[in-house]
């Protein structure tokens, strides 16, 4: 059964079964991806997902079901599945079915050039891309990862309130893991390419990109353990943005699991650091046009100059602190139910290149891997200590690898000590995104 019959069946029937408000959440997404290993392919992938969720107002609590059939008997196994969910809801705040918002910026993520690219064309790209690589230089060993994967996602949201949304995105990512040998030494370096326009891959540009990030990390030395000014690479300053996005959660700071409740209105950060979440940027691949309520996606301008403007909010944690929703709410799949979480999530870049970041430096660290995020950062008091890789400046220029060390601080003093903002924004596949930043300092602990 198509999905629009099974949607208008679904919302007609739940009348019969006593449903006040009702709604329907429909993804789908589909994922191709190979590996190739000295010219063949060594792992070959797809794969579709689906589903659709149904929820409902049933005696004044909501229930929920999912199903991934599309047919009459799936009509019943929802409403019958939902109702009884909503007997044993014991939540006093209830969520609500979102009639809609007057206007929506509908804007079209999803590139139709790159889905008719034939996948023998780009898997053929990916060997030439391990070609480049195994060839650039002597000392590069092996590939550790040579895969491509392409991912795409359709939405539907419908209710009986009138409101039919629709959107869909798409984009390619080449990943990339490299290992280089010298005089005993072996060292790894990676890289990931994320793009909607496969005619903007350059096979060479690439191998030289990620061979020359395995090769640098080659003579690594030691240094003093001590606290240094600090330069995050924009990739590594987006994964330690992304460990810390949840503290920006008015869910969160609501269960008292942020420092950053109670805090719009006062200046948590450096007066240069802008934090946006954008669901329309451009370079952005978490891109979207409504929110899993069905609230218009919005630019929205989370810390102005330092000052904390507002955190990202659904609509029970709108009507909670008596604000009006940013249109964050969130569905990790048709399975899940509703949360918060923001799109395109990112620090606004400055004026400055790297390079010129780095050449006001006296001495200094920069950091562009960081590892054990998870279990070495945690969310609500802010604080880190984790692996890390980098280098060492010294008199404006990058002088040596360091050895493996570990970079310790806290989350929300640093947003206070960063010193300036990069011009070269990177964003991750999830959305976070951040320029390289200059922070003035932590303290790092050379093994």
């Amino acid at each position: 059964m198509r999905i629009e019959k099974f949607q208008e069946m679904l919302l007609g029937n739940g009348l019969s079964y006593g449903f006040e408000d009702m709604e329907i959440y429909y993804e789908r997404s589909n994922r191709f991806a190979c590996d190739v290993y000295k010219g063949e392919i060594d792992h070959y992938e797809t794969a579709e997902d689906g589903g659709l969720s149904f929820r409902g107002l049933y005696n004044g609590k909501m229930g929920y079901a999912y199903t991934e059939k599309f047919d009459e008997e799936s009509l019943s196994f929802l409403l019958e599945s939902a109702k009884a969910n909503a007997s044993i809801v014991e939540e006093e705040e209830q969520d609500e079915i979102f009639a809609g918002d007057d206007t929506y910026e509908e804007k079209d993520f999803y590139s139709e050039s790159l889905e008719l690219i034939p996948i023998a064309d780009k898997i053929a790209f990916l060997q030439e891309v391990e070609k480049e690589i195994s060839n650039y230089d002597p000392r590069i060993a092996s590939l550790n990862s040579c895969k491509l994967i392409e991912q795409s996602k359709e939405r539907l949201l419908a209710n009986s309130k009138g409101l039919v949304l629709h959107d869909r995105k798409n984009y390619l990512a080449v990943v990339l893991s490299v290992i280089v040998k010298q005089d005993g030494e072996t060292k790894s370096g990676s890289k990931v390419k994320i793009t909607k326009d496969f005619s903007r891959l350059n096979a060479k540009e690439i191998a030289k990109e990620v061979a020359e990030e395995a090769l640098s990390y080659l003579g690594e030395k030691s240094i003093p353990s001590k606290k240094y000014p600090i330069i995050f690479r924009n990739d590594a300053a987006a994964s330690l943005l992304g460990t810390f996005t949840s503290v920006f959660s008015a869910e969160v700071a609501q269960k008292g699991r942020s420092l950053l409740e109670g805090k719009t209105g006062t200046v948590i950060a450096a007066n240069h650091v802008t934090i946006m979440d954008d669901p329309f940027h451009k370079e952005g691949f978490d891109n979207r046009n409504f929110d899993g309520e069905g609230a218009a996606s919005k630019r929205c301008t989370v810390i102005d100059k330092g000052l904390l403007k507002t955190l990202l909010h659904n609509q029970k944690t709108a009507k909670k602190a008596g604000v009006e929703t940013t249109g964050h709410a969130y569905k990790p799949s048709y399975k899940g139910t509703l949360t918060v979480a923001p799109s395109n999530f990112y620090i606004v870049p400055g004026g400055k290149s790297r390079e010129e970041l780095i050449g006001g430096l006296d001495e200094a660290v920069i950091i562009t891997k960081l590892a054990g995020l998870h279990s070495g950062a945690n969310a609500v008091s802010g604080n880190f200590s984790v692996a890390a890789h980098g280098f060492y400046v010294k008199a404006g220029k990058v002088e040596t690898p360091i050895k493996q060390m570990t970079i310790a601080g806290n989350f929300f003093d640093l947003l206070k000590e960063i010193e300036e903002v990069g011009s070269d924004l990177y964003f991750s596949t999830s959305g976070i995104g951040s320029p390289s930043l200059f922070v003035k300092e932590l303290s790092v602990t050379v093994e």
